[in-house]
């Protein structure tokens, strides 16, 4: 009978160690495994809701990049169409100022060439006059001679 009475004594014991459990101990226990699912479940639903807003913000980070790439595109070949119209311009001017410098080494040649003329015809002349000189030293008849030289003279 000790057995039935030991295992009565434990039954009991027991009963009312779950009655003070159920009690004192399992509704705090409870509360706070309560308190903690409803954390976790707001922190994932903030980790969902964060997900989407960095999904969102993703896209529009994409959306702007792309954006800024055509206007980065666009200035791109702004600035060749611009260094295009410059090397033209560079172009032309260099041809009007080709033309101009050919222009006025044409005057200063055709210059030089009436000054090489010019000295030329008063060396001619000078040449002449002293052909003539002498010619007229040692000629006899110096009215004749003098007739030739004028002419020749006129004709320059």
């Amino acid at each position: 009978m000790h057995l039935n009475a030991t295992i009565l004594g434990q039954a009991i014991a027991f009963f009312f160690f779950v009655l003070f459990c159920m009690k004192y101990v399992w509704p705090p226990l409870i509360k706070i495994i309560e308190n903690r699912q409803k954390e976790i479940l707001e922190n994932f639903n903030a980790i969902e809701q964060e997900k989407k807003q960095l999904e969102k913000e993703r896209s529009e980070t994409l959306s702007y990049l792309e954006q800024v790439k055509l206007e980065a595109k666009n200035i791109i070949e702004k600035a060749h169409q611009h260094q295009i119209q410059i090397m033209e311009e560079s172009k032309n001017k260099a041809k009007q100022e080709y033309k101009k410098l050919m222009l006025l080494a044409q005057e200063e040649i055709i210059l030089e060439k009436k000054r090489a003329q010019e000295e030329l015809r008063k060396e001619t002349v000078k040449l002449t006059l002293m052909s003539v000189e002498k010619l007229l030293e040692s000629s006899i008849n110096k009215n004749i001679n003098s007739e030739i030289i004028n002419q020749f003279i006129n004709r320059l």
